[in-house]
């Protein structure tokens, strides 16, 4: 007598997922050329130095506002403007296009200085009294 009994059967057991191969970097990359290397770093350079200037242009930039902080504390000013300040987020978005930058970026980052120089205005205001 054979035995009819059904054997249990199991799926297959599926491979395992490969393990993504994480891209190289340019400078990683073995086949990357030595002139595209060269132009990476010229780039960056370059983009280091603006970044310097940027720097150092706010920098002068701070040191005029607090003048005008002081200015403004001592003839018992407010420390916002804020009929001045629509009118430079006017201007900084007239100077974006044409220079071919996305102006409500310009604008987000003149807002963002705007209220840290008004921070040090009443700062300095707070100071003053």
């Amino acid at each position: 007598m054979s035995d009819s009994t059904p054997t249990p059967t199991s799926a297959p057991t599926p491979a395992p997922a490969p393990t993504p191969t994480p891209t190289p970097t340019a400078e990683e990359a073995p086949a990357t050329d030595a002139a595209v290397r060269a132009e990476l770093t010229r780039l960056r350079d370059s983009i280091d130095n603006i970044d310097a200037a940027v720097v150092h242009m706010l920098a002068e930039r701070f040191k005029c506002t607090q003048q005008v902080g002081v200015l403004k504390a001592e003839h018992q000013l407010p420390p916002a403007d804020p009929a001045r300040e629509a009118r430079q987020i006017a201007r900084l978005r007239e100077l974006a296009e044409s220079a071919k930058l996305d102006p409500a970026f310009a604008e987000k980052l003149l807002n963002f200085i705007i209220a840290e120089v008004i921070r040090h205005h009443e700062t300095i205001a707070d100071g003053t009294r």
